[in-house]
């Protein structure tokens, strides 16, 4: 589970009355829904807010889920005077610059808003439709980018019209709607679904459902609430670095095991297998007898023994470090490169690889076997963002970007060769931006 499925799941029990137990002692939502009509009425008698048409009545088939007994289905419309805002002329530059925050949606933190960068003056408040919220005010974007986002006021604020704002009733407490919002956001954008740019406006608003429940319950749902969010907070924390590692985890595996196979820690030795240095004494024997018959070229100069420095790590009694070049039989002199010019021009019949891999495809081949190709040159030498050695399989063309290495039948798996080489750090056998394999 997600932190946000998690935190999703706990606004959800606490909407449906799952949260915290209901207590016979703190009343009914049916008794503070009559006395938010009458303070209704009593705001309307004083000219505080104005008379609205009669929100309809509430059909079974509109309730979403069941409640406590002692709760109410009600209509938002009916918990707090809804306003949206406005944006008072750009072209009256004396609209702006003033002392009243005007917060746009952007604005919005689904908490609450304490700073606001944008000011209108007393003017654009007496001569425009904008709307002073008091502190406390719930907030709303209907539509947007930020359609859906929620914010509690903590300053006297006025708003844009793309942001509805809710001044709660007495007996509706700010942080229960604010919550309340926030569990029902995904339904609320699905409500401005249907035209060219989702809109969850006022009329939709006023005339979506709240499942309200006794104002102290209401306060205590907000408490437990407020308890469990530093535990998902932490829980959202070791979530992200749980995520990073499983990320990261194929790939570091994938080191670890190749470090522990050329080390020789992989799997166990076996005597009856024999020693490396048999193996290399038949390399070089073979190597020897396939030089004299012409088959490959005698390799300029020889290949030192080892000094304590280079030994890169410890291995077992039986393996042997060797100079990599000793062992192997480079063919790299088969390469040729064809330009970009020369292939557009050939039919894609085979693969041509280069220092990555397989980058184009032409109408001929040079190699006819599975050979061992390393990169090399290009930025990848060092930052290996992708593997260096590769196998090279069925028909295909190198280019003088790949070394081609072979070895003698019978003696090495170039797969192994491929593993060692991607397991090892080269820096310090390149020059320039070149590999160097001896």
């Amino acid at each position: 589970m997600t932190p946000q499925e998690l935190k999703n799941s706990i606004l959800q029990l606490a909407i449906q009355g799952k949260l915290v137990e209901q207590r016979p002692e703190e009343g009914t939502a049916e008794e503070l829904f009559q006395k938010i009509q009458e303070e209704k009425q009593r705001l309307i008698a004083e000219k505080k807010i104005k008379k609205e048409k009669p929100l309809p009545e509430i059909t079974e088939d509109e309730k979403p889920f069941d409640i406590p007994e002692s709760w109410k289905w009600v209509r938002l419309g009916n918990c707090g005077s809804w306003g949206s805002g406005a944006t008072p002329s750009r072209t009256n530059s004396e609209y702006y610059g003033g002392t009243i925050p005007w917060l746009k949606t952007g604005d919005l933190n689904d908490g609450t808003i304490t700073e606001i960068p944008e000011y209108i003056t007393e003017l654009a408040l007496e001569k425009t439709s904008v709307r002073l919220n008091p502190i406390g005010s719930v907030l709303m974007a209907m539509y947007g980018a930020t359609i859906g986002k929620l914010g509690i006021l903590g300053i006297e604020a006025t708003t844009n019209q793309a942001c509805c704002a809710c001044i709660p009733y007495e007996g509706i407490y700010n942080k229960f709607l604010f919550y309340f919002l926030m569990a029902s956001r995904t339904a609320f954008i699905k409500l401005g679904e249907g035209g060219a740019q989702p809109n969850i406006s006022k009329e939709k608003i006023v005339n979506a459902l709240i499942s309200l429940p006794p104002l102290a319950e209401q306060k205590r749902i907000v408490a437990k609430i407020e308890e469990l969010l530093p535990y998902i907070d932490r829980y959202e924390q070791a979530w992200s670095k749980l995520e990073q590692f499983n990320s990261r985890f194929p790939e570091d595996m994938k080191k670890s095991l190749l470090q522990y196979a050329i080390q020789g820690k992989l799997v166990e030795q076996r005597p009856e297998e024999g020693t490396a240095e048999e193996l290399f004494q038949k390399i070089q024997a073979e190597k020897q007898r396939l030089i004299a018959e012409k088959k490959i070229k005698k390799e300029k100069g020889e290949y030192g023994e080892f000094k304590e420095d280079e030994i890169l790590f410890d291995i077992p009694t039986t393996w042997k470090s060797v100079r990599f070049g000793s062992i192997m039989i480079n063919r790299d002199s088969e390469r040729i490169p064809l330009s970009v010019a020369e292939r557009s021009k050939l039919e894609k019949n085979f693969d041509y690889y280069g220092a990555s891999g397989v980058i184009d495809k032409v109408d001929r081949y040079l190699f006819d076997k599975t050979l061992l190709l390393i990169g090399e040159d290009g930025a990848n030498l060092l930052t290996r963002s992708t593997p260096i050695a590769f196998l090279a399989q069925g028909q295909y063309w190198v280019n003088n970007h790949a070394h081609v290495l072979d070895c003698v039948e019978g003696t090495l798996s170039l797969e192994y060769m491929m593993y060692f080489v991607n397991a090892i750090s080269l820096a310090k056998y390149v020059t320039g931006t070149a590999l160097d394999l001896k």
